[in-house]
């Protein structure tokens, strides 16, 4: 299980955001991403799960359900209750989150687990070791979602393509401009947030993320 669900770590990475995606359109947008070929969605959600926690299990359930339709992996963030709640099959945490060893012992060795390492390898290197299904690196360029994220060298996704053997996930201020860089440097994935659901057209922004894995023969290699 764990070897098919890093083999889905390829592609577009969605992730929700309460700024982009009121409630009330909040499955029209996800679903509109997934059309647009999304193969990944992240729930993201940064509020108190005591007092949200109805709307966000109703939340989390719909776009398991969702991501089942489609063939795209369902990931939460940061809430290994949540996982538990909706039976979710990945789970994306922080380098100072919840060590791995004590993730690995509560849900086993099915669970896809990520990690974000922002801009260290040693922290990848690390993640690697603790048994991470994939790591994520970034902010890459100015992200609306995160404007005080330091900004991440190139150079860091290059030498981690070189090293790891596990996915690599892109995020930061990702655009269908600068995210073809991304891929040739080594990303599986790019993650992104505002490039997708800040859009008036979600399955066509979408799309236009998609390509750039269509066709790696157009992305510059510098």
């Amino acid at each position: 299980m764990r070897a098919k669900t890093r083999k889905a770590i390829a592609g577009l990475y969605v992730i929700t955001d309460p700024q982009w995606m009121p409630e009330a359109v909040f499955l029209d947008k996800a679903e509109a991403a997934l059309r647009g070929g999304a193969r990944i969605l992240q729930y993201r959600d940064k509020g108190d799960p005591r007092q949200d926690h109805a709307r966000r299990r109703r939340q989390a359930g719909a776009l398991r359900e969702l991501c089942t339709q489609y063939g795209a992996l369902f990931v939460v963030n940061d809430d290994p209750d949540l996982v538990r709640a909706v039976q979710a099959p990945a789970l994306h945490v922080g380098a100072e989150d919840a060590p791995l060893a004590e993730l690995r012992q509560a849900f086993g060795r099915d669970l896809c687990i990520g990690v974000s390492c922002y801009a260290s390898l040693d922290k990848a290197r690390a993640a690697v070791r603790d048994g991470a299904d994939y790591v994520a690196f970034g902010a890459f360029f100015a992200s609306p979602s995160k404007p005080q994220a330091p900004r991440v060298d190139l150079q860091v996704l290059r030498t981690a393509r070189a090293e790891l053997n596990i996915p690599l996930v892109a995020i930061g201020g990702i655009t269908e401009d600068n995210g073809g860089a991304l891929i040739a440097a080594g990303a599986d994935a790019l993650a992104v947030i505002s490039g997708v659901f800040a859009s008036e057209q979600v399955e066509a922004a979408a799309r236009r993320f998609t390509v750039l894995f269509d066709h790696p023969r157009n992305i510059p290699k510098e």
